[in-house]
């Protein structure tokens, strides 16, 4: 008894520890890749990559000098083969860390489930559960659905650096190692263990980097894997998981029909129609992306119905069918004896003959399996719908109710999201370039000879003019520049696909620098030019004798600089006011789409400025749509770094002001952070369900705030707007004031080697200068990230808190005036989600900022002077910020709310620091060569593209 006594004491006192697998995997993973390194490279190799493992394992963690100073030595001593076979080891090391996090990611998630546990946060039964217990009704949430909408946007941004063939290889390792976590007999594991070790000398045998150009047809294909990996499948699945949820939390009486849900949760895409800088895009890549993207849905509805036709094998002998049902059957071009008392796989025989002749209809080429004979296509996707209901109503209504489930269910909920165009394809273009071809159609239907000289306000009179005219200036037997042709042909072809796919394969026309009413009048314009949108005519019915005409794609405008977010409301404001547009957005549902642009306004004006004002933003946007009576659809560009608006969606979402989300939201998904989230399909369904979780919680929970609630989150609001001005002069003075910075950024960080990699379709520049203003947002992010500075996350904070703290306050001597401001931020940390979810951000993004590491990026600055001025002021301000952000928090130490995370970025450091050093002395050679004039060896630039593959997998959310 004494014994039994004491090992449950000890059990109790030593509970298991749940991160043992998670170890266990990366041991694994780490041991075949040896294995492999050995096998391919040489034991000589395979010592040097195992030597400095160690060695920086040990400069990592327990702070050696000596460990640095052999580190050094050790990477300089390196042949240039040895030298890639280094990178490569340590950058495959941390993309199979990845895969061992991801896997246990899931695990921990099934065992939280198995247990029976109170649901997490952040699914849909735990917000669905915060609702009923705030008052909030079943029949809400379900009327909530049926006009709201979630969409995903899929971009194409370059910042991805994995090869498709490198992502195929690792999800059969993720699939193997998951298969380690269910019993398996000794000879089993021996096979899988086997099975792992080759899908690993794959990945060391694959070539990790393209060395030709992407094209937008590759970032098209690249990202319809994604779809048949997840979105085919787990989006679908997803819809039935919400609504047995709704279900239990809300049960009603009567039967729940399955498609109670209106297809809420839909994909789009900028890959093929985002022109904006990307001369590559033009009508003929629209065209090619809607025809793969149809290709990829038609092919998935085909396999689904082959085998539900397999599975279906019901025979009128043992049961009766509905008479829509055996109308379907005697319709089919199937007329084999054989199936004479089969109908509902005669019924799937026709239609599967009909997806056939509606995909040669809409593009594909490439149909496997031959249909059985001719039928006519389908006109619409609703017809295909129709046709799969009437066999799950057959079904149903004949003791077939259990054969629904397992595949039907799914392919007609496919259909109802999916449609036969799979995503809806935005179309991007710069407010810019709408002027030109503005000024020269105007100028050559001699209307107006210098439009683009013309106040904003004889802007205005003329378009608006002009729109309501039902001539055309464009005329067939002029020839105009080649830029024009372009851009007229572009919107014609997209009426055309509309015909084509379906009303919602286009539907948004998304202007960036969006800076004047009449950025968003143009667009209208060049939509009626082309047909897109028909002018106005008479209709007696209405208050003015006007009818309002129809406009096919919604035009929406992307803010995105700090000034274009400070005068978004006013813009919007005037414009739905002009009474042709309040025309137009009634016929849009009284809907109006804004897209709030991260990444430019993180670069414009730093991070806490950006997010303040977007959140400003945001709230007079607000106010402005309820006076219209219009309701707000807002487009959040995030990118994957925190500095670009990333981090987690969940707190992103429920930080958003009050009245913001309203069941309407889209967000960008864009480079590497597609592959985190969605190349797993456990990961991916559960990236989706957060949305979904966090839409409901932030457009139905009640807001509860008193008046004195409220006058407190004044105050904050109050205070953070001093704040922001003065992140925004600290944030400003270094990067667009300092004397020679843009020189230190060019050569402190590997932006120039960036921009050399084939890892997307748009420059990297939108001019060809070095200046900060016309350097795209993401590779400006990237940089940062890949010198492990991380600095768009967090510069300017703590000069703009220390400021503060110190105002008012002699040199700082009046320690109880401190204290007390310290506490007002430690409240709004406590109390105010978008400051919570704004350190919380901050707080992981420090996490992974080194500046040992980031020290040796500046010393490939050669001007000593600039580089310590400037590399001083960026510690100094990071010693601020760290100092700071604990003080308000309570944490000394990062990441103590996220152990896991905390332990996971700790773990990875000791192998990404060989990368940034080899990194480091690779562009050396690399500068040092191209500043003689002579070429540089094909191996090292390769070597220095390895390794911004490595760090960026080892960073993970750094593009």
């Amino acid at each position: 008894m004494a014994k039994q006594l004491n090992s449950a004491v000890q059990v109790k006192k030593s509970p298991p520890n749940k991160d043992a697998p998670l170890k266990e995997d990366i041991r694994l993973l780490g041991r075949l890749l040896g294995d492999v390194l050995r096998e391919q490279e040489g034991d000589a190799v395979f010592e040097v990559v195992e030597t400095i493992r160690q060695t920086a394992v040990r400069f990592r963690r327990e702070s050696d000098p000596q460990a640095g100073a052999d580190l050094d030595k050790l990477l300089k001593k390196l042949t240039r083969d040895q030298t890639n076979s280094v990178v490569r080891a340590f950058s495959y090391f941390s993309h199979l860390a990845n895969i061992a996090e991801d896997q246990h990611h899931n695990r921990r998630r099934r065992a939280h489930l198995l247990a029976g546990s109170a649901a997490q946060a952040g699914s849909v039964a735990h917000a669905l559960s915060k609702l009923d217990d705030a008052g909030v009704s079943g029949a809400t949430v379900r009327n909530f659905l049926k006009d709201a909408l979630i969409s995903p946007v899929l971009t194409a941004h370059p910042t991805e650096v994995q090869r498709k063939s490198i992502l195929d290889a690792e999800r059969e390792i993720a699939r193997l190692l998951a298969e380690r976590d269910r019993p398996l007999t000794a000879k089993e594991l021996r096979d899988n263990t086997e099975l792992l070790r080759g899908r690993i000398a794959t990945l060391w045998q694959t070539r990790m980097l393209r060395y030709t150009k992407l094209t937008v047809a590759d970032e098209i294909e690249n990202a319809l894997s994604y779809y048949r990996i997840t979105f085919l499948r787990e989006l679908p699945a997803l819809y039935d998981d919400i609504e047995g949820e709704i279900a239990t939390q809300f049960p009603t009486r009567g039967r729940q029909g399955s498609t109670e849900l209106a297809p809420f949760v839909q994909m789009g895409s900028w890959i093929g129609g985002d022109r904006d800088g990307n001369p590559n895009v033009n009508a003929g890549t629209m065209q090619r992306a809607l025809t793969r993207q149809s290709t990829t849905i038609f092919d998935f509805y085909l396999e689904e119905v082959h085998a539900l036709g397999a599975e279906l094998s019901v025979s009128t002998l043992m049961v009766s069918v509905n008479q829509e049902l055996l109308a379907l059957a005697e319709n089919s071009p199937d007329t084999s004896d054989h199936r004479a008392d089969e109908p509902y796989r005669r019924a799937l025989i026709g239609i599967y003959a009909r997806l056939a002749s509606t995909a040669r209809e809409l593009g594909a080429t490439n149909i496997l399996r031959q249909e059985v004979g001719a039928a006519a296509h389908y006109m619409a996707p609703q017809e295909f719908t129709r046709e799969l209901q009437i066999v799950e109503d057959s079904l149903r209504a004949h003791h077939g109710s259990a054969l629904i489930k397992p595949r039907l269910a799914t392919l007609k909920r496919a259909s109802e999201i999916f449609g036969f165009h799979l995503a809806s394809l935005d179309m991007r273009q710069s407010s810019d370039v709408h002027e030109r071809v503005l000024t020269e159609l105007f100028a050559q239907a001699q209307v107006e000879g210098a439009y683009d000289k013309l106040s904003e306000e004889q802007k205005i009179d003329l378009l608006l003019a002009e729109l309501a005219k039902p001539r055309l200036l464009y005329s067939p037997y002029i020839d105009y520049s080649d830029e024009t042709v372009s851009e007229l042909s572009i919107l014609r072809a997209a009426g055309e696909m509309r015909k084509r796919y379906g009303a919602r394969s286009i539907r948004n026309y998304i202007i960036s620098h969006t800076e004047t009413v009449s950025d968003l009048l143009e667009v209208l314009l060049l939509q009626q030019e082309t047909g897109l949108l028909r002018p106005e005519g008479k209709d007696k019915a209405s208050k003015d004798g006007k009818d309002s005409g129809t406009l096919e794609v919604m035009v929406i405008p992307l803010f995105e600089t700090i000034p274009d977010l400070r005068r978004a409301a006013a813009i919007m404001e005037q414009f739905m006011a002009l009474p042709p547009v309040a025309r137009l957005i009634a016929k849009q549902g009284k809907l109006q789409e804004v897209m709030l642009g991260y990444s430019d306004s993180n670069k414009d004006g730093g991070f806490l400025t950006s997010n303040w004002e977007l959140y400003k933003a945001e709230i007079q946007l607000v106010r402005v749509f309820d006076q219209a009576g219009v309701k707000l659809r807002l487009f959040h560009g995030r990118g994957g770094t925190v500095g670009r608006g990333g981090g987690p969606s969940y707190q992103a979402i429920l930080a958003q002001p009050p009245g913001t989300v309203n069941g309407q939201i889209r967000l960008t998904e864009q480079g590497e952070i597609i592959a985190s989230k969605f190349s797993n399909p456990e990961i991916g369904r559960r990236n989706l369900e957060l949305l979904v979780a966090a839409t409901l919680e932030a457009s139905l929970m009640p807001n509860t705030a008193d008046s004195k609630q409220m006058k407190k989150l004044g105050e904050f609001e109050e205070l953070m707007d001093g704040l922001s001005e003065r992140a925004y002069q600290s944030y400003r003075n270094l990067v667009y004031e300092t004397p020679g910075f843009t020189d230190y950024f060019f050569a402190a960080t590997p932006i120039a080697e960036i921009a050399e990699l084939n890892i997307g379709s748009r420059p990297a520049s939108r001019k060809s200068t070095r200046r900060i203003e016309d350097l795209r947002a993401i590779p400006w992010g990237f940089s940062w990230g890949q010198c492990r500075l991380l600095l768009p996350g967090w510069y300017g904070f703590g000069s703009a808190i220390e400021s503060w703290l110190d105002e008012d306050n002699d040199s700082g001597k009046d320690a109880k005036l401190k204290s007390q401001k310290l506490a007002t931020l430690r409240v709004m940390y406590k109390e105010w989600p978008f400051f919570a979810t704004l350190l919380s951000n901050m707080d992981m993004v420090l996490s992974k900022t080194d500046l040992a590491v980031a020290s040796r990026y500046a010393g490939l600055v050669t001007d000593r002077k600039l580089r310590n001025s400037i590399f001083k002021r960026i510690v100094d301000e990071h010693e601020r910020t760290s100092s700071i952000l604990s003080a308000i928090t309570g944490a000394k130490d990062r990441l103590s709310g996220n152990p896991l995370l905390a332990r996971s970025i700790k773990n990875r450091f000791a192998y990404l620091d060989p990368l940034n050093h080899l990194q480091v002395e690779l562009i050396k050679r690399h500068r040092s060569v191209t500043a003689a004039g002579r070429t540089t060896e094909e191996r090292v630039k390769r070597g220095i593209h390895l390794s911004i593959n490595g760090i960026a997998a080892g960073l993970r959310n750094t593009g």
